[in-house]
Order: structure tokens, then sequence, then C-alpha cells
């Protein structure tokens, strides 16, 4: 594995395609990889060279990464809104006041729990957002990603990170706001921008939650 010199050293994974153009430097939230991406035919002294001239950004980027909290009894987990304990319990994953009654194995049934949660509450947003614009969307999709939050794509396919029931629940109608808000305009311009401020008049200051250390942390938590 080439590594990046400097202090810190930093490892790299090299990743060449025949689909890639150019050089780029991507950081994994979830474990902190550092994935250098180069067209095939590219010599390897040009991507570590590339890499170089990126240093100081990546480990600023590396030093902010949250550290990862493994799921397990006794964590306090962002639920929707709400701070929830992990409780040893029988049965089905449910709610007991403060408590999320988790039975073993607790990573693995935490998240299918979040993840139903999750599409659920998305499904709602959508629903509403839709009907607002008059767009309806084909189909809706949960994932683990780590690049991005949602997508909507032109045949009206919405996807989104299931992790957003970790966020406050404005945050989770932004983005299905922002993605619903792509039926319309398949874009970042100015229009597109309106029709979100139509759907979601706040999401300037629910963005920047997402996009800054409450956002990252996210990530952090540790299903596996």
């Amino acid at each position: 594995m080439p590594v990046l010199p400097g202090l810190p050293e930093v490892d790299l994974v090299l990743r060449r395609s025949a689909r890639t153009r150019r050089f780029s430097l991507r950081v994994s939230r979830l474990d902190g990889k550092v994935t250098l991406s180069m067209p095939a035919r590219a010599r390897e002294a040009e991507a570590m060279a590339f890499a170089g001239g990126h240093a100081d950004w990546l480990r600023d980027v590396l030093a902010d990464l949250s550290p990862a909290a493994l799921v397990a009894h006794g964590t306090v987990l962002p639920v929707d809104g709400r701070a929830l304990v992990l409780t040893p319990g029988r049965g089905r994953v449910r709610v007991e006041g403060d408590s999320l009654i988790v039975p073993d194995p607790v990573p693995a049934r935490a998240a299918a729990w979040l993840r139903t949660l999750a599409r659920d509450r998305l499904a709602a947003a959508c629903d509403r957002h839709s009907a607002t614009l008059g767009r309806p969307y084909t189909r809706l999709t949960l994932r683990d990603t780590r690049s991005r939050w949602g997508s909507c794509t032109s045949d009206g396919a919405l996807m989104f990170s299931w992790r957003l029931i970790l966020a406050p629940p404005p945050v989770l109608d932004y983005v299905a706001a922002h993605e619903v808000a792509h039926l319309d305009e398949m874009n970042h311009s100015p229009a597109f921008w309106a029709v979100v401020a139509r759907l979601c008049p706040d999401y300037a200051a629910l963005r920047g939650w997402l996009r800054g250390p409450e956002g990252q942390a996210l990530q952090a938590w540790r299903f596996a």
C-alpha cells in the first residue's frame, strides 16, 4: 500500500479505472480510508505527486473526522430527534420511554429497525413535498452511503442514506425536499434552490448543519 510521507504518514488505496479521467482523493467518513483514484494508464509517481500537492488538505480532513462509535447496549443514540439509551431486552426492537430496547445482536438489530423507521419518515416527507410540486417520484430506496445523503435520477427514482434518521427531523425533511426538488429542476441552478426554498424555507441552516461536524458525526456510528 503506498504511503504519503509526512507527519503523520497517510496510507493510500490506489484505484485505477478506465473511466477515470483525472486524479482525485476521497476520504471515507466511516473509517478514514483514503482512496486515490487515477486513470488506468497514469503512472503511480504522477498519482503520488498529486496526493503530495494536497497533503495539507488531506491531513486537515483526517484530523476533523469524528471518532468511530460502536453501537452497543448502553450507547446513547440520536434517533428521530430524541436521545435513546440502547437497552437489552427480548422480543422486537421498541422504544420504551427514553430507552430503545434492542435484543442481541445489537448492531444488526438496531440498524434494521432504524432503516425501517427512516423509510417511514422519508416516504412521508417525500410524499408531502411531491404532492406540493405535483411531481410524483417513481421509487424510493435506502442505502448506507458515505459520499451523499440523497440523490434523484432522471426517471424520478429517489435514494437516501438511512442514517438521516439519526439527524433532527427538520434535517431529514430538508434532504427529502432537496431531492424532490430535483423532480422539477435536475440541476443546482437558482431555479432549483427557489424550489427548495418553497418546500423548505429554512433549508440554508439545515444544509449548514448537515455539512458541519454534527452531520459528519452521523457517519461515525458503527453498526457492524
